[in-house]
């Protein structure tokens, strides 16, 4: 599914479309951008028109590209992935593929309304998530936000020869409720 549109201070959350295919894979095949991803090779064209064209049909994966307010420019994506109706829960991902918005706090802003959404609109009762250790900026939105480290799982990932360990965070519902 794709998100609906959440206005936030600076970035907005918009729905995904086909024509952002091309911006997708050509930040995709920027191994500095990919870095933290576990993606064994950049994806085609088709490829990624696919895998939206499949996400807007899933049930279980929520996206959104955030775009800058002022410029509309799309500078990432987020989602909740897994979700797990039943149990009231997901697993949360980012990826700010335009590097020369690195390091603005856009990811925290973006974290924040999509934790806003999943909590306040959808009723979650919890988010998770997976970082690899060394994605320093990444583990700061996601506290920022109000997740909480559960712990390190050692050897999580095989990525670029060697293994990686992986930050797991999570925040509850209470939590969220707590600082607002």
């Amino acid at each position: 599914m794709f998100g609906p549109i959440i206005e936030g201070e600076r970035v907005r959350l918009v729905p995904i479309t086909a024509e952002m295919a091309p911006l997708f894979c050509t930040w995709f095949a920027d191994t500095e951008v990919t870095r933290y991803l576990s993606l064994g090779y950049p994806p085609t064209l088709d490829f990624e028109k696919e895998w939206l064209e499949k996400v807007g049909r899933n049930s279980t994966d929520l996206v959104w590209a955030a775009q800058l307010k002022e410029t509309e420019k799309i500078i990432g994506i987020t989602g909740l992935h897994q979700l797990d109706w039943q149990n009231r829960s997901a697993v949360t991902g980012n990826l700010i593929g335009a590097k020369e918005e690195w390091g603005k706090g856009y990811a925290s802003e973006i974290v924040a309304l999509r934790t806003e959404y999943a909590f306040g609109t959808l009723g979650l009762e919890k988010l998770r998530t997976l970082v690899y250790t060394e994605n320093i900026a990444s583990r700061r939105a996601l506290e920022k936000a109000g997740y909480q480290s559960v712990g390190i799982a050692r050897h999580e990932r095989w990525h670029l020869g060697r293994w990686h360990d992986a930050w797991l965070g999570e925040i509850l519902r209470d939590d969220w409720l707590a600082r607002q």
